[in-house]
């Protein structure tokens, strides 16, 4: 079955890793034909084509077209459907970019696109329309990144983001943590990643030693939406973080026909806890193009959030959080 894979190389790193790029290649591994789906496939998606890793696809149900995971990465013709109110950037990330690369939307903390690219398309993502070729750092523009954040001594924490930023290599990691540790008044790094999720052999040795001696108070965040993507491996390599001594968050979104109910909720907070992960953020979708389908209201989410508050101890209740262009801060629904 590999062969008929499409070969995905991090680069510089020491493996190849297998994505499925082909909608049918997909459909065979999950023994499931076009005709047995409840939404109809695209196809061809060219702006935002179908990829994800063999990893995540395993955990998959077969022959379950209702399938909370498959979900997330299937690509369906309502994508294409335009929906007033429904942007390429709901979340205003063009407005606050200061330098390519840099977004420093909020006071102390800034925000660096660190790669366009990502070993998982998630359907509902929010910058499935980026402009990550002119909007993300480079050889070119790094010095100008690394300037501005010394210029700006409020800035106490630093985000990577993308893309994902662990789709980098250890040795591309490696220097630009090293330029920003030069930058004393930067105290946090916080890394947004959804690979110990989709792709846990990722979590390798030589990342986490590069992570624990990091003179950064380091938090990673993962995301996962469903407790059936956390695995014995994907535990294992939590585990591994967690030991090191990195902090471990989970951020989800609350996603129609995917985890928009109480039990389905509860279950990814335990599971996350038994990995070492709190949870931390559930977010009401953002209104990017194509992710119409997945809208859950908020007064819906608002009463779903109370009713796992009522199973769950409070440590495990995630806050329903809503990004508003132009706030100072995420906007806590509950």
């Amino acid at each position: 079955m590999l062969k008929k894979l499409d070969i995905y190389q991090f680069s510089e790193t020491p493996r190849d890793f297998v994505i499925f790029t082909r909608l049918q290649d997909l459909l065979d591994a999950i023994q499931l034909n076009p005709e047995a789906l409840n939404f109809k496939p695209l196809t061809v998606s060219s702006d935002f084509p179908l990829k994800a890793p063999v990893a995540f696809v395993k955990r998959i149900k077969k022959g379950d077209p209702d399938d909370p995971l498959l979900k997330q990465i299937l690509p369906v013709e309502n994508e294409t459907r335009r929906v007033e109110s429904f942007l390429s950037d709901p979340v205003a990330d063009l407005q606050h970019q200061v330098v390519p690369g840099l977004i420093h939307k909020y006071a102390n903390r800034a925000l660096l696109i660190a790669t366009g690219a990502c070993s998982i398309h998630c359907r509902y993502c929010f910058r499935r329309e980026y402009p990550y070729e002119g909007a993300s750092i480079s050889e070119h523009n790094l010095d100008a990144v690394i300037n501005y954040l010394q210029d700006h001594k409020n800035i106490h924490e630093i985000i990577l983001s993308g893309g994902d930023p662990l789709t980098l290599s250890n040795r591309r990691l490696d220097k630009l943590l090293d330029k920003l540790a030069g930058i004393p008044h930067l105290k946090s790094l916080r890394i947004h990643s959804r690979q110990a999720i989709a792709m846990p052999e990722r979590i390798d040795h030589t990342l986490i030693d590069l992570l624990s001696t990091s003179r950064f108070k380091t938090c990673m965040v993962i995301h996962c939406n469903h407790a059936n993507e956390i695995d014995q491996t994907v535990t294992r390599h939590l585990s591994l973080l967690h030991k090191a001594g990195i902090t471990l968050l989970n951020q989800s979104v609350l996603l129609k026909g995917v985890n928009d109910n109480v039990q389905t909720l509860c279950n990814l907070s335990e599971n996350l806890y038994q990995a070492g992960v709190l949870p931390y953020y559930i977010n009401a979708l953002d209104r990017v193009q194509g992710s119409a389908h997945f809208l859950v209201e908020d007064e819906v989410a608002i009463n779903l959030i109370n009713a796992v508050r009522e199973s769950l101890p409070g440590y495990l209740v995630p806050r329903l959080v809503k990004d508003i262009p132009g706030e100072k801060a995420k906007t806590i629904l509950v």
